[in-house]
This record gives structure tokens, sequence and C-alpha cells, in this order.
């Protein structure tokens, strides 16, 4: 290994990062960073905007899109399980300057994501105790997921474990309760079925267009799935377990998010102007109180207000630990201060999480603003980077694998070999790009262009390309040529 790989993962009694989380951390935090405030609020939406038909559509084909991706991320992370992932799959790769844009873009991402989840769960504590200043929620939970993360990684793969059980368990509650409604054995299925797929324009109103506008509110429901590769570099047996949570992914998706939407569509017609108005700060319409109220469950707005509360929470916790790892490795291959390379003893970098729990104190804005504004705010500026990071990954995977051949390498040495190459990385590269650029295509077909929402939307693909050209300018840099590229082979086995 060179000098920067042996700092992550140093020898003898020198503080390191820890190999602590085991195969159950990894498939929980890798269907339970996709599972969030997306499926649970802004599932309504789609069926509003886009019909049950074209909201099932859209999930089915976003939902493949990331399970390419994550086969792409899975192969590259069984064989080198870096905290950098795709920043050092990038440099390496791609371009130097290139991993480094990622680098920054994903740590800038994760730590901005904390804050809109703080202000968040401001918004939801306030659905209890209207009358408590939702600074005060913010502060309290930015020091427990301060606390959970400074522990150890094992601290997190645990807490990040009974998080993300809490919300599959609900996700699974709600299929069987819907499916009870619909087979007639509980109440309040008695609209169910096709019909409410033949109600006005049903099931695809609005046409292509409308799904188009839908996937982006999908894709960002799916975001958080990466977060396999950056655990990686903690991962107990990487070159095992990796794989092992990178198959499950497929049918967990199919499972949590397919059927949800399909139960969806076929309890409450797409017109129920209730979904029309969900959002975070009324969790009351969320299409799953909808239908556990159908099914006669009138708790069910607190109940899903908990697990809301929790998801949040979840991601903030997610995003905390990412942001961290992230700048920790990039200080220890010299693109960030080296202060942040420092390790305690129990092997967590503390400089790297102070750095990322300031930038998720941009929460605390919300005490001089709106929080409901705040909230806005921060997700437009972060909402584009976690797509960058997608391209990024598939821009990798492919040149990593044409790479690996072209040198005369043996594709089964690899731990975990991705078994839809080159379709899936192209695939993934192709569709993500066209959310990425149709996220606010409506701005440019008005009379007027709308160049403030415009901005709002896309201010970061310029922030990113001004890194990666920065980059590059300074260091003279340029395109990796695949006979150029390294391939270390103690890597899997660190």
């Amino acid at each position: 290994m060179s000098t920067k790989e042996t700092q992550a993962f140093p020898s003898g009694d020198a503080p390191h990062l820890r190999r602590e989380l085991k195969a159950r951390h990894l498939s929980m935090i890798a269907i339970g960073g996709s599972i969030g405030t997306g499926l649970f609020v802004a599932s309504g939406a789609t069926i509003s905007q886009a019909g049950p038909g074209g909201a099932l559509l859209s999930y089915m084909l976003v939902g493949l899109m990331v399970y390419f991706l994550m086969t792409s991320l899975g192969e590259l992370a069984a064989y080198m399980p870096v905290s950098g992932s795709f920043s050092t799959y990038g440099a390496h790769y791609v371009d130097e300057g290139f991993g480094f844009a990622l680098g920054w873009n994903y740590w800038y991402n994760w730590a901005v994501t904390i804050a809109v989840d703080l202000v968040a769960a401001q918004l939801v504590m306030s659905y209890w105790l209207p009358e408590v200043p939702g600074v005060l929620w913010s502060a309290l939970f930015l020091l427990i997921m301060f606390l959970i993360n400074s522990i150890s990684v094992k601290a997190f793969g645990e807490a990040e474990y009974w998080f993300a059980a809490i919300k599959v368990a609900t996700v699974l509650i709600f299929i069987v309760t819907g499916l009870l409604m619909i087979s007639g054995i509980l109440q309040g299925g008695e609209d169910a079925g096709f019909k409410n797929w033949t109600v006005g324009d049903a099931p695809f109103p609005g046409g292509f267009a409308a799904m188009i506008g839908v996937a982006m509110i999908v894709g960002f429901s799916f975001q958080g799935t990466e977060l396999i590769g950056v655990a990686a570099g903690e991962s107990e047996n990487p070159a095992r377990n990796i794989p092992r949570a990178i198959r499950q992914i497929f049918w967990r998706i199919l499972l949590f998010y397919v059927f949800a939407i399909l139960i969806i569509g076929f309890l409450i017609p797409y017109t129920d102007p209730q979904l029309l108005r969900n959002d975070v700060t009324d969790i009351s319409v969320s299409p799953f109180t909808l239908v556990f109220e159908k099914a006669g469950l009138l708790s069910a707005a607190a109940l899903m207000n908990a697990v809301v509360l929790t998801s949040v929470l979840s991601a903030g916790n997610s995003g905390m630990y990412a942001s961290t790892r992230m700048l920790f490795n990039l200080a220890v291959e010299g693109k960030a201060p080296r202060i942040f390379s420092r390790l305690t003893r129990n092997g967590v970098p503390r400089y790297a999480l102070i750095a990322t729990t300031v930038v998720a104190a941009l929460c605390f804005l919300s005490s001089v603003y709106s929080p409901t504004r705040v909230y806005i705010w921060l997700l437009n500026t972060s909402g584009m980077t976690g797509f960058i990071a997608w391209l990024g990954i598939a821009i990798s995977h492919y040149r990593f694998r044409r790479g690996y051949v072209r040198q005369g390498r043996d594709l089964a040495d690899l731990p975990y070999l991705s078994p839809f190459f080159p379709f899936g990385p192209i695939f993934a590269f192709v569709l993500c790009l066209v959310i990425t650029l149709g996220q606010n295509y409506q701005a440019f077909l008005q009379d007027t262009i709308d160049w403030h929402g415009a901005l709002a939307t896309y201010i970061g693909i310029p922030l990113f390309l001004l890194l990666w050209c920065g980059y590059r300018l300074a260091r003279k840099g340029g395109i990796v040529r695949y006979k150029d590229m390294t391939f270390p082979d103690t890597y899997h086995q660190a």
C-alpha cells in the first residue's frame, strides 16, 4: 500500500478505523438509508401527480437504476473497501480532480442534509409540542447524533440498525394491513381494486411528462442506499459482507417501495385532495396515515409521526457518519486539511466530526427565519449533490472494469462481480443524467424563465464543475488512462 493508504489502515496500536460493522449492520444501512420521508410522506405527491400507474412505473424504473448503481458500487467496494468510497474510485479510475470534486460534493451533501433533517425534526415535534421552540429540538437531536458518532463505529452501526428496523417494521405492517383491506378482511377497503385506476385520467394522468416530473421525487426517496459504499471502509470482512448486502437490495426495493406504492394506488384515488397537500409539515396527510385511518386505526397520525421522526433521526445519523468519513478520507489523501485525518483511540475522526457538526448547525437559522422556509432552502441547496454522486459511481465502475480487463487481469479475482456490466452502469448513468437535468425543466418552459428557481435547483452542477476544474488547474491533472490505472491487490484484504 502507499503511504496515504496506510494512514487509513495503519498497523500496531496507532489509532485507526475499526472494521466493526457486521453483515446485519450493512444490510440495514443499505435498506434503511433509502426508507424515509420520501416513502412515508412524498409518495403521496408522486401518485397525485402521475397517477397510480405512473407512480408505480417511476418507482420501478428508478428502483432498477438504483439496483444497477448498487451492483456497480458493490463491485468497487468489495474490491477496495475504503471510507472515501466513490471519491477514491473517481480519483483512481476517472480523474484526480473528479474524485476531489466528488468527495467534497458528497461531504457537503450530507452535512447540509443533516441540517435539513434537524429542521424537519422541528416540524415533526411541533405536532405534539407546538409551544416548545423548535430550535431546542434541533439542538437536542444534533447532540444525540454527535454523541452516537463520537463513541465508535459500532455505536453508529447499532443505532442505525434499530432505527432502520423500526422503519422496516412499519412498512411491513402497512403492506399487511393494505392487503387485508384489499381482500376485504379489514374494513376500509370497500373501494379498493382497479376502480381507483380508472378514476379520471388514471392510471397515467399527465403522461410521460408527469412521470419524468415525479422521477425527481422518487430519486430523492432512494438517496442513501450508496451509504453502503462508505460503510465498506469499516466493514467486517467486506469481501463477503458487501456482496451479501448488495444481493438483498433488489428484493427489498421491490418489497418496500413497489408493494407500498401499489397498495396506496389501490386504496386511495389519485384525485384525493389530501394527497395533493402532503409534506413533512403535516404528517396527518401521509398516504400511510390515510390508509391506516381507513382501516380504523384512528391513532395512525401519531404513530406515523413517531415513525417519521425516527426516519429523520436515522437519516441525520447516517449523514453524520457518511460526511465525517468522507472528510476524513479526503484529509488522508491530501485533499483536505490534515487535521481532519486525526483519529481517537476508538477510531473516530473527531475533528472531521466536529467540522460536519458545525455545518449541520445551519439548522439554527430556523430560529431567525421560518422553519419551513429554512427547510426548503437547505433542501434545494443539497438536492442535486446526491445525483452527482450516483453519476460518479456509474462512471467510476465503467472505467474500473474497462481498465481491469484492458490490463489483462482475471475477473474471477474480484470479490464481487456486477452481473450487468456494461449495460448496468450505462443505463444508470443515462437515466440519472436525465433525472438530474430534468429536475426543474419547467423553469425554462415559461414565458419568462424562472432563473431564481433554476439556480436553486441546479446550483450543485456549476459548483461541482468549479471544484473539478479548479483542482485540475492547480494540480495539472487529467483523465487517467486505462494502462496507467493501479489495482492494489491488498485493498480487499485490509
